[in-house]
């Protein structure tokens, strides 16, 4: 199961995504620190399946997301908010940013 909250700005929608199971978690390699569990109200909106957030994610609206957990990369991929190339790995647990940069 996936959180997903979808934060409305004035720039777009700032998604968050995170494997429930990782949601209590912080995650150490080398110099990357991913703190899930002291920002996990920026997480934890709707608890729902791959295919429900998948429906959820609307690429023209994003303006930056953060992606963290398998099933959330999975989902992020479907639904065109991340390319495959841009995952990167921290504990073997896969994650990715994504920004829209406007000029």
């Amino acid at each position: 199961m996936i959180y997903i909250k979808i934060h409305i700005t004035d720039n777009g929608h700032m998604i968050g995504m995170c494997d429930s199971s990782l949601i209590d978690k912080v995650l150490t390699e080398g110099d990357v620190e991913i703190n899930i569990r002291d920002y996990a109200d920026f997480y934890k909106g709707e608890l729902v399946d791959l295919e429900k957030a998948v429906s959820m994610l609307d690429p023209k609206r994003v303006h930056s997301a953060n992606i963290i957990g398998k099933e959330s990369v999975e989902a992020a991929i479907k639904g065109e908010i991340i390319l495959k190339d841009s995952v990167r790995k921290v504990q073997k647990v896969p994650y990715a940013n994504a920004f829209k940069i406007k000029y």
